[in-house]
């Protein structure tokens, strides 16, 4: 089973790539962030005659999360019972008897901003949820643009990003507590080439330089980290014209 997370980054421009990728790489599972797309414009005809049932919850010009799934999704939620929000973040279902939680995670602007406070708490929400989902079921996955570089290692330029937006350490350690509850980073159950990163601004050459974080991640939970093969990103998708500014993260299971 290949489970796979991408930051579209508007799925209305990028539609093409994304048919394209998902007959190239035939993942069973696909988690969408940034889809910018209210439900009504939601391309869901194009993504069923791919060969895929979907989930989604969107809004105009912002945010919208999407769940693409071979096998029939059930018990959809969109967004967070512990944490109301007009802001469209987060959609799970069941697929295959497996718990997925598609997560777009806020940027939070600046640190010490309403918006990193606001991510803060998203995130301790988000983690009290997903201990009550772990509970009712151990097999578990957490995938999306978490917005938090977890180590050093994963940022290009340590020094300048240090104590910044998506490094700094209570978003670090926000992201530790969701390990904490068992779950497993798979990217990092493996050996992994050094500068590996799925974000690369726009501006500056940042991809043509490599100066990228590792900010989208796909999280198991114990039972399916031990069954994970291998985990990687798609890098070349952003050589694209007018890609996405993140690539897809991938990770598959043997069963």
């Amino acid at each position: 089973m290949k489970i796979a997370s991408w930051n579209v980054n508007s799925l209305k421009v990028r539609l093409p790539q994304l048919l394209d990728w998902l007959a190239a790489e035939q993942p069973d599972i696909v988690c969408l962030q940034e889809t910018k797309l209210e439900d009504h414009a939601f391309p869901q005809q194009e993504v069923e005659a791919a060969g895929y049932h979907v989930a989604f919850s969107g809004q105009k010009t912002y945010n919208g999360v999407a769940l693409l799934a071979r096998e029939s999704p059930s018990d959809v939620v969109c967004g967070n019972p512990l944490h109301a929000d007009q802001q469209k973040r987060l959609v799970a279902a069941t697929i295959g008897g497996i718990c997925v939680v598609c997560a777009y995670v806020p940027n939070g602007q600046a640190v010490g901003s309403d918006k990193y406070a606001y991510k803060l708490a998203w995130l301790d929400a988000l983690t009290r949820w997903l201990k009550g989902r772990l509970a009712a079921n151990p097999r578990l996955v957490v995938a999306g643009d978490f917005n938090i570089a977890p180590e050093d290692r994963d940022v290009y330029n340590p020094a300048a990003w240090a104590g910044q937006i998506l490094c700094s350490a209570p978003e670090r350690a926000a992201f530790q507590r969701l390990l904490d509850l068992g779950l497993k980073d798979s990217f990092r159950l493996f050996e992994q080439p050094e500068k590996s990163f799925s974000w690369w601004d726009y501006r500056m050459l940042g991809f043509q330089k490599n100066q990228g974080l590792r900010i989208d991640h796909i999280l198991l939970s114990e039972p399916l980290a031990g069954i994970c093969m291998v985990a990687g990103i798609n890098r070349h998708m952003r050589k694209l014209e007018r890609p996405s500014d993140h690539a897809p993260v991938t990770a598959e299971l043997t069963a």
